[in-house]
């Protein structure tokens, strides 16, 4: 399977555990990016972000279709969120690519574990 396909197949894939579990596809991508593709942590984590828009837009939209969304809330998530991740991101570039992906690494145990024993 050529590189493009391969992607996209994986995009695939991502897309559905996206839309199922609720997830932008970062804690799914960002592993994939760099372990099978070879990017930088740097470069997945912004890719990631980048693919999160159209992705977000259409589960947002069948989710809502549903009853699924509350605007309100999400409104107000939003508007704290995009403030922030301008810092976030500008703190990202600042560090090295090891201390990336320890963080990224102990955020996801943190939030699985918080899965698992809720």
């Amino acid at each position: 399977m050529n590189s493009i396909m391969k992607k996209v197949s994986i995009g695939f894939v991502i897309g559905i555990l996206s839309g199922l579990l609720g997830v932008g596809g970062g804690i799914f991508m960002v592993p994939i990016m760099v372990g099978w593709f070879g990017f930088t942590q740097h470069v997945a984590q912004a890719t990631s972000l980048a693919m999160i828009i159209p992705t977000a837009f259409f589960s947002s939209i069948v989710y809502s279709l549903h009853g699924s969304v509350d605007l309100k809330i999400a409104s107000a998530l939003a508007a704290g969120s995009m403030l922030s991740a301008a810092v976030g991101s500008k703190v990202m570039t600042r560090l090295p690519a090891a201390r990336l992906k320890q963080i990224f690494g102990i955020m996801l145990v943190i939030v699985g574990i918080r899965m698992v024993l809720a």
